[in-house]
Formats: C-alpha cells, sequence, structure tokens
C-alpha cells in the first residue's frame, strides 16, 4: 500500500468518526506528527571535544576499547 493510499483511507476513517472522537484523536495525531527524534549540528563546545578525542585517539588507539568488546551481553 503506498502512502498517499494510506493516507487517503486513514482521512477516510477520520470523515465518518463521530464527533465526540476527534477530540480524543487529536493529542494522538498531535504527537504522531512530530518526529521521535531531531539531529542537531554539533555545537562548537562539542565538537572542540570531538576534535580532542579523536586526536587522542590517533595518538593512542591501544588505549580505546572497541565498541564490540567494550558491550556486555
Amino acid at each position: 500500500m503506498t502512502t498517499a493510499v494510506l493516507r487517503k483511507e486513514l482521512q477516510g476513517y477520520i470523515a465518518k468518526m463521530p464527533d465526540r472522537n476527534l477530540a480524543a484523536l487529536k493529542p494522538l495525531l498531535l504527537v504522531l506528527a512530530e518526529p521521535l527524534y531531531t539531529i542537531e549540528p554539533a555545537s562548537p563546545a562539542e565538537c572542540k571535544k570531538i576534535d580532542k578525542r579523536v586526536k587522542e585517539y590517533h595518538e593512542n588507539p591501544e588505549s580505546f576499547v572497541p565498541w564490540k568488546k567494550g558491550v556486555k551481553k
């Protein structure tokens, strides 16, 4: 099912919905309309920390624990 078809189907359900249910549906739709998360650019301070850690890694990579070894299952 394409997104356009699904949107049309959902709009049909909303059109048929009793008025009293629309008020209950609104908060859900407001939450669903927002993205789950946003990715913002790193701040200058964060960029500085990242650059420092990358430099530390390149100077002494043995001091870092690979992700796969550091994760406990």
